[in-house]
């Protein structure tokens, strides 16, 4: 039989921290956080307008000017003697009241660039402000 020593015979003390109270007080803690956040709302609140709304305003004219393979220009389909009276038609339009029309230029795949750029360098220099490119879609890949 071994003899028991008095000093082996107390408990040791232990030097590890009880982390069961600070798990309880966190958890606490998360519940309270997870309460008071206010419920998001997932909509947008947007105020429609009534039936009593105005009409929409007057939809602009659209001249629409083509430019062929061999450089020539289509006014709304008619074709143009050449670039004199191209600038012609755009100083007209350029002085329509109430306001301009829009200009609606439209190149073919196979038309020479300098045509396309005399038609916009004109239009620019005239002062339509209403120009756009449209059937960019045929030069894509």
């Amino acid at each position: 039989m071994i003899p028991l020593d008095s000093a082996d015979s107390e408990a040791e003390v232990m030097a590890d921290i009880n982390t069961t109270p600070l798990v309880d007080v966190l958890l606490v803690l998360l519940v309270m956080l997870i309460i008071t956040i206010p419920i998001q709302l997932h909509s947008v609140n947007i105020e429609m307008p009534g039936s009593n709304t105005p009409p929409p305003p007057v939809q602009p004219e659209v001249v629409q000017i083509d430019v062929t393979p061999a450089g020539t220009y289509l006014w709304n389909g008619q074709a143009l003697s050449g670039r004199a009276e191209l600038d012609a038609r755009l100083q007209q339009a350029a002085s329509a009241q109430p306001e301009q029309p829009e200009i609606h230029l439209r190149p073919n795949r196979l038309a020479k660039y300098d045509s396309v750029a005399a038609a916009l360098a004109s239009a620019q220099r005239l002062g339509l402000t209403k120009i756009g490119l449209v059937g960019s879609e045929q030069f894509g890949p």
